[in-house]
């Protein structure tokens, strides 16, 4: 099994979210989080004044596959968060030693099937 932790522009949720299911993905999470990569921020006018905002909104997903799904998976999430521009995100891939449903006692992929 394999984490996936995605990091995409907020307006991208809705498409992603919508490649995963077509894919059989079943189940994610998705956290409101800020930060910056290269695209370090951005200045705005508010009431005249400037002001840098250096940590932009972000959508974390959290999503556990089984290794015979991390391709597809990872090809959805890329093609559907993509705008072709700076700030479009990053995908990482972290291995998982263990799953369990704490309703049933469930271990390993069907945990996440």
């Amino acid at each position: 099994m394999k984490k996936i932790e995605a990091i995409i522009k907020p307006f991208k949720l809705e498409e992603v979210k919508e490649s995963l299911a077509r894919i059989g993905v079943q189940g994610l999470t998705v956290t409101e989080v800020k930060g910056f990569g290269r695209q370090k921020g951005h200045k705005e006018l508010y009431r005249g004044a400037e002001y840098i905002v250096e940590f932009l909104p972000k959508i974390r997903l959290d999503i556990v596959v089984s290794d015979d799904k991390l391709k597809g998976t990872l090809d959805a999430i890329a093609k559907a968060a993509s705008t072709g521009r700076i700030g479009d995100g990053k995908i990482f891939v972290l291995p998982v030693e263990e799953a369990i449903r704490i309703r049933t006692g469930e271990t390993g992929d069907a945990v996440i099937s």
